[in-house]
């Protein structure tokens, strides 16, 4: 069984999301600690600064999982309850499908997260937990995404979270010329918010980055200055626009910081924008006069605005998605069928060796070769039909017509035509 439960941006305020994101460097140890505690042997999690998803195969109850993220994370199982959705089966495919496709986003059609999906897949596979089942379901949503890219418009004129980032920088300044942005994160989102900036003709471009190297790389494109995370402090008074998103699991941005830099500032307002979950900022930097902090929840304004124009692409992406489920649906009964046929084969194989090996004896003691062949034809022939016939005899005595009926199908039977009599 195929089950999907999460948490995101529709169910749940950005304080409960921060709380069951997983840090990237964790995302192993988690899995090995989901699949040993719930007895399972595939897993994947999703997590983003929208949603936190976890993916299993096998048979497990969604309470379980539900319970184990709140475990994982030292919270309340019935914190998480009024938050959390949990779909199985071809509600799980169809919702994870939508996922990829960018349907279920904040920002609809957004391209990034098919990325994000395909890390889930490679951390998982690294993992080891990443079986059969979790495998054939994630080539078939990959397909379907990609199927969505090629064949609508949904990425057409794309409104990132990125790009509502700027477009409320903005609305606030209204000439970004004469204003200095503060980057903190190096990753794909502060890259798209760094090169909007810059094409709207920021003056100046500060990236901070744990890592010096990564933030140059950036910065030497778009001719900005790189440092490090530890010289925000001294770096910030500087900062008309701070954006951040980084993977940190703890603030990096406190109020203390803020008010010495608006100090600093002569009290000149600041605008920030934390991107992150788990934010970057403490909530408190809000309750300073000369601060306007909005979170990626209070992008969705900016966003809706575009959306209407995707609406039309997004009704075929839906199309797609339900052709992408009924083969997914076709693709997984058959699959039932495999061990069946296994087994079967298997049957028929070893029945076959033993009358096999009956008549090499037969002939190395110097049977006639003919007779032995019939012999052998006659008697793999009986063996073969012996339980089919016994069972099909008994389903007739006990009125079971179904069964009869199923019978001919699967074996190629048709009785309203009459074999040809031999001359």
């Amino acid at each position: 069984m195929l089950l999907a439960l999460g948490i995101n941006h529709n169910t749940a305020p950005v304080d409960i999301r921060e709380r069951v994101a997983f840090a990237p460097n964790r995302v192993a140890e988690a899995l090995q600690a989901m699949c040993d505690a719930l007895a399972i042997e595939e897993a994947a999690v999703l997590s983003t600064c929208n949603r936190t998803e976890l993916y299993t195969w096998g048979e497990v109850r969604s309470a379980d999982v539900l319970q184990w993220l709140g475990d994982f994370h030292g919270l309340a199982c019935n914190a998480l309850e009024p938050y959390h959705y949990a779909l199985s089966d071809a509600e799980a495919i169809e919702h994870m499908m939508k996922v990829a496709a960018g349907l279920d986003s904040l920002v609809l059609g957004e391209p990034q997260i098919l990325g994000q999906m395909k890390s889930a897949y490679s951390d998982a596979t690294d993992a080891g937990t990443v079986g059969r089942g979790l495998h054939y379901g994630f080539q078939q949503i990959f397909n379907v995404a990609k199927r969505v890219r090629s064949e609508t418009e949904i990425g057409a004129n794309p409104v990132s979270v990125a790009f509502a980032a700027v477009s409320l920088a903005q609305q606030i300044f209204s000439d970004l010329k004469e204003d200095t942005a503060l980057l903190i994160g190096a990753g794909e989102t502060i890259e798209l918010v760094a090169r909007h900036l810059h094409n709207n003709g920021i003056k100046h471009l500060i990236v901070a980055n744990r890592t010096l190297e990564r933030a140059q790389l950036l910065t030497n494109e778009l001719n900005g200055e790189a440092i490090l995370l530890s010289d925000i402090p001294e770096q910030l008074p500087r900062a008309d626009i701070v954006i951040s998103s980084t993977a940190s699991q703890l603030p990096l941005l406190g109020k203390g910081a803020v008010e010495a830099a608006l100090k600093k500032r002569k009290h000149k307002p600041m605008f920030m924008v934390d991107i992150a979950v788990p934010r970057d900022i403490e909530t408190q930097v809000d309750e300073l006069d000369d601060v306007y902090l909005y979170t990626v929840d209070d992008l969705r304004a900016v966003i809706d605005e575009s959306r209407k124009s995707r609406e039309e692409a997004a009704k075929k992406a839906e199309l797609i998605v339900a052709e992408g489920v009924a083969q997914y649906q076709a693709e997984m009964r058959a699959l039932q069928a495999v061990s069946t046929i296994k087994a079967y084969r298997q049957q028929a194989e070893h029945l076959r060796d033993k009358e096999l090996e009956k008549a090499l004896r037969a002939l190395e003691s110097g049977a006639d070769a003919a007779q032995t062949m019939t012999q052998l034809a006659r008697a793999l022939t009986n063996k073969l039909i012996h339980s089919p016939t016994t069972k099909l005899k008994q389903a007739s005595a006990d009125g079971r017509a179904e069964v009869i009926d199923i019978s001919q199908e699967l074996l190629g039977i048709d009785l309203s035509k009459e074999p040809s009599k031999p001359h």
